[in-house]
């Protein structure tokens, strides 16, 4: 019985062990295993013996029996279906021993990965199979969780990454709650859609548990919900969802004109022009000078920057382009979990621009309290990309803005939205988000 190759890489990325692996790594294993056809009846592995590594069974169904300690006895278990896994693939000299025998029960087939491939169950990053450590971009490092078990992650704040007065920046949430989701899910799935909610802020001094819910798998989407949590409370909520590619109608709407990237001054230019600006006083501008820079994930580029020393009232839109500061891993999730994380930057900001408000300055309290996103086409988010945002109202302590994110080339990859609170700051009040 032959299977062709597109079967079996779409069986294997629907396996949940798999699923948290590198896309490369998924595509590997479906080239290296092995089919193996099971008469009913016949013994898949024996009690006792290494077996040939990890089983996945493909059609039919086992049984597996393992013997009662001290007896001649066999206890039966749960029966095997399509789906399940079984085995071990080691490495190493010493192979883990099966503890029971499994016996196929009706005509079975299945996928083995053998001990000789069993490198590629391991990785060093959710991203990469084995990303060289040194070069790996900040932001990537932002976006790197921690597996604890299927479906449930950690993610950590670093002295390096930004955050805002002690809360875990928001961009943080969008991109690690969507690695999350993004690791539950066929390979082939890329998101299409998300919408969350910030709860409460985070606290960029404790861990973040992702833990992933499996609402819907369809063959064309899939659903996922994504609870951010910290000290047992939710934080962040996230649903998204997953699409594997097809053809339909197209239009979009073109990309508004700009100055090329190249024609624009970076944001680290702008910033170190006020530690000279004779606008500001000099004891300011020594402090200024005097104050290390920390690093940013991202390179950024406003078209139209707000001078942070003379207040001005400016149009409720701006456009900014931006990209990750070094190369990223190829895995087009990836690429999308950075623009989630980078599209919460300056995004709310763009409803402050009409009222005089000089980002930096204690005198709003600016929180993100949804977020929602639509992604159009693949893109990379190591290139440049044009962020156009604009803010149709403000009233009531919100603010809400519209985004749409375009390659250097015009085409329209991604749509953002986000509501936010915009509060004046009272300095004897503190706020119960």
């Amino acid at each position: 019985m032959a299977v062709d190759s597109k079967e079996v890489l779409d069986f294997l990325g629907s396996i949940p062990l798999l699923q948290q692996l590198p896309g490369a790594s998924v595509q590997k294993i479906a080239d290296v295993v092995k089919l193996r056809h099971f008469e009913p009846g016949e013994m898949l592995v024996h009690e006792g013996s290494p077996g040939e590594g990890l089983y996945f069974l493909y059609k039919g169904e086992a049984e597996v029996s393992a013997s009662i300690s001290g007896t001649m006895m066999q206890h039966t278990m749960p029966i095997l279906k399509p789906g399940d896994y079984f085995g071990y693939a080691c490495s190493g000299p010493v192979k883990t021993l099966h503890k029971a025998d499994i016996n196929a029960i009706t005509e079975l087939t299945c996928f083995v990965l053998g001990h000789e491939d069993a490198d590629l169950l391991s990785s060093e990053s959710i991203w990469a199979t084995k990303p060289d450590q040194t070069s790996v971009s900040l932001v990537e490092r932002i976006l790197q969780l921690e597996t604890l078990e299927v479906d449930l992650y950690r993610g950590v704040t670093e002295k390096e990454y930004p955050s805002f007065g002690g809360n875990v920046f928001g961009g943080q949430l969008l991109g690690q709650a969507l690695a999350a989701a993004s690791k539950s899910v066929d390979p082939s799935l890329l998101v299409h859609s998300l919408h969350s909610y910030f709860l409460r802020t985070g606290d960029d001094q404790v861990p973040i548990i992702y833990k992933v819910e499996r609402t819907r798998d369809g063959h064309t989407f899939a659903t996922r919900q994504v609870l951010a949590i910290q000290k047992g409370r939710v934080i962040f909520t996230m649903y998204a969802s997953f699409q594997r590619a097809a053809d339909g109608v197209e239009h979009q709407q073109p990309m508004p004109d700009a100055p090329n990237p190249d024609e624009v001054r970076p944001w680290e230019k702008v910033l170190e022009s006020y530690r000279t600006d004779p606008r500001i006083p000099l004891k300011i501008r020594q402090k200024l000078a005097s104050m290390k820079v920390a690093p940013a994930p991202l390179e950024m580029r406003f078209v139209e920057p707000i001078d942070r020393v003379m207040r001005q009232v400016l149009e409720p839109r701006q456009r900014v382009w931006m990209r990750s500061k070094g190369k990223l891993s190829d895995d087009q999730a990836l690429q999308r979990c950075v623009a989630a994380y980078a599209s919460d930057w300056t995004f709310i900001e763009t409803a402050l621009r009409p009222h005089k408000h000089i980002p930096g300055r204690n005198e709003m309290q600016v929180l993100s309290l949804d977020h929602s996103m639509w992604f159009h086409k693949p893109f990379r988010a190591d290139e440049w990309l044009l962020y156009v945002q604009t803010s149709p109202q403000a009233g009531h302590g919100r603010g809400l803005v519209f985004g749409q994110i375009y390659t250097q080339s015009g085409e329209l990859v991604i749509s953002t939205a986000q509501e936010g609170m915009l509060r004046k700051t009272d300095h004897g009040v503190k706020s119960r988000l």
